[in-house]
């Protein structure tokens, strides 16, 4: 429950004249937690899993890879070559794949 520390405080005596009925209709008063939220939209912006999004176009720039990066052969992640920590077989690790 929570609590207005910036109201004055009771003293005994206007506890104890507190009725019963009183506390219980504070009690019963209506507490909603009511959010101001549209179902449509909030529903819009929900992914199922395995939805279809075969109508749906990225807009998203790729570049290719720069002559200081490298493409790791465990997690393919495109990385810096200062974390390159192995080569084996011609292949190229990160230090995070590596160690």
């Amino acid at each position: 429950m929570a609590t207005d520390y910036d109201a004055p405080r009771k003293s005994e005596e206007d506890i104890k004249e507190d009725s019963l009925e009183e506390l219980k209709t504070r009690r019963t008063e209506t507490r909603s937690a009511v959010v101001d939220e549209d179902e449509a939209e909030a529903a819009d912006a929900y992914e199922l899993p395995g939805a279809d999004l075969s109508g749906e176009e990225l807009l998203v720039r790729v570049l290719p890879a720069q002559s200081d990066e490298f493409t790791c052969a465990s997690c393919f992640l495109v990385r810096h070559r200062s974390q390159i920590a192995a080569e084996k077989d011609g292949l190229l690790y990160c230090s995070d794949c590596a160690g």
